[in-house]
């Protein structure tokens, strides 16, 4: 199909991080643009401002007259929507071409040189910080990112058209149209992505609801990286498993956990982070390579993660031939992505940090890192799991790694697009949990916050705990 045989785009679910990037890209390109979202939030508000259509009522009559005009209508939809949402029910029954947000990802990157990073955790600090290193270079980018980035406030960067791009070359030229996104594996939505660059952070079980067994995922994996270009480049973490079919060419960049300690292991994989070293509360490490080394590079963005998703950017940058002293320049100037380790209060007294994560791997590498930090400090972390589903397949890991804070404030299970589950709430990972532990409720967390005092305090998930954030900095700062 060919976009451009569209006017009107419509989003089923376009207060989404991953949607409301694509919506803007459409409203850009000159597209009336529309949709429907369950809940009002500054990212909708944004659109409406930028001159999209956007109501949250799910009834018929809010829909604008321009999309019942079903040939120059496009509908994208989430799969985050309900299959008994009314307007779906209704552009299915009236037969709209309606298509998921990945396969309009897939087609309007098919002609581009395609960098895409896939992984349970750090797609999009990853997949930003490789953008950013780009524009910071001066290359003609495109970034459809899972995250607002502090840089240029916002999840879409738009390069300038450049002529079809048929076939990679051995080196990805750089200068030319490069294209950045995040390859989700959620309802195997990377599986419409054709890469020329392919980066693999991580495959930790997550979404069982979808693939019912940890193999299930790895496979997906493996799916994915088979779609790499070929003579396109894969750059994944070592020992992560996978399987090139047939004889297809593809070059393979292996690099090192940040967690190995072996430094002969180490300087066995072609590329690592050696030296690190928390300065002043900046990661500081050197990059180390067979082909290129860069010295002390000062990370704005905190954490022992993010050091080893620089490691994956700065292979993907190299490969893209941006040359080191600019790679260098543009990690140290990257100032992170919101709700990705994002400072709200840094004072003598408080320190107070939020965070996406969402999964034990991810809590404990933040917990740890915060802890590195401020090694002195008492933490005290107010988590609000995400899914009933992934609450019952990781209970344990969950009360493993909030058991790294000193404290912790437990909310209700956020349950996003799921209903409930008999048996499975908050409480279930209370007993395990080795810290001091209370529970709270979205109604009474400020109440719970009431008298307390605090060094170092953490809000940490995926729901909308995020809409504490500036309650409790009005409260402490």
């Amino acid at each position: 199909m060919n976009i451009t045989d569209y006017k009107n785009i419509y989003f089923l679910g376009i207060g989404g991080i991953g949607m409301s990037a694509l919506a803007r890209w459409f409203k850009v390109q000159g597209f009336y643009v529309g949709g429907y979202d369950k809940t009002e939030t500054t990212l909708t508000q944004e659109l409406v401002s930028e001159g999209m259509d956007v109501h949250y009522d799910n009834k018929l009559g809010r829909i604008p007259t321009e999309f019942y005009n079903k040939r120059e209508t496009l509908v994208v939809r989430t799969p985050a929507v309900p299959k008994d949402n009314s307007e779906l029910q209704y552009f299915e029954n009236e037969h709209y071409t309606i298509l998921k947000r990945s396969e309009i990802l897939g087609l309007i990157t098919e002609n581009l040189i395609t960098i895409a990073v896939a992984g349970t955790h750090g797609k999009t600090t990853t997949s930003s910080l490789i953008a950013h290193i780009l524009k910071h270079a001066g290359a003609n980018v495109s970034a459809f990112l899972g995250g607002i980035t502090t840089n240029y406030n916002t999840n879409l960067l738009i390069g300038k058209p450049t002529e079809k791009i048929d076939k990679m070359p051995e080196v990805p030229p750089f200068g030319k149209h490069l294209c950045v996104v995040e390859a989700d594996e959620y309802d195997r939505s990377f599986l419409t992505l054709h890469p020329d660059i392919a980066i693999v952070t991580s495959m930790d079980a997550d979404h069982l609801d979808i693939y019912g067994q940890h193999d299930e995922l790895k496979k997906s994996f493996s799916d994915f990286i088979n779609q790499i270009k070929i003579k396109g480049h894969l750059v994944i973490k070592k020992d992560l498993p996978f399987a090139i079919k047939g004889n297809k060419l593809i070059y393979i960049h292996e690099y090192a956990s940040v967690s190995e300690s072996d430094l002969e292991n180490k300087n066995k994989t072609p590329f690592s982070a050696q030296n690190i070293q928390v300065e002043n509360g900046f990661f500081v490490f050197d990059f180390v390579a067979k082909t290129a080394g860069i010295k002390n590079i000062k990370l704005q963005v905190p954490g022992f993660h993010n050091v080893e998703n620089a490691v994956a950017a700065i292979n993907a940058c190299i490969l893209a031939e941006v040359p080191v002293e600019l790679i260098k320049s543009g990690v140290e100037t990257f100032r992170g992505v919101k709700r990705r380790f994002e400072y709200i209060i840094k004072t003598k007294k408080l320190v107070y940090i939020d965070d996406y994560a969402h999964h034990p791997t991810e809590i404990e590498a933040f917990l740890s890192s915060v802890k590195a930090l401020y090694p002195s400090k008492k933490l005290t972390c107010i988590f609000q799991p995400h899914l009933f589903t992934r609450t019952r397949d990781f209970a344990d890991g969950f009360s493993k790694s909030l058991s790294i804070a000193d404290e912790v404030i437990l909310m209700d299970i956020y349950p996003a697009r799921e209903l409930p589950i008999i048996g499975v709430n908050s409480e279930m990972l209370m007993s395990k949990i080795t810290s001091k532990k209370e529970l709270a409720t979205k109604q009474n967390l400020m109440q719970v916050l009431e008298n307390k005092q605090f060094e170092v305090l953490v809000t940490v998930g995926a729901g909308d705990i995020d809409t504490f954030v500036e309650k409790i900095k009005s409260k402490f700062l």
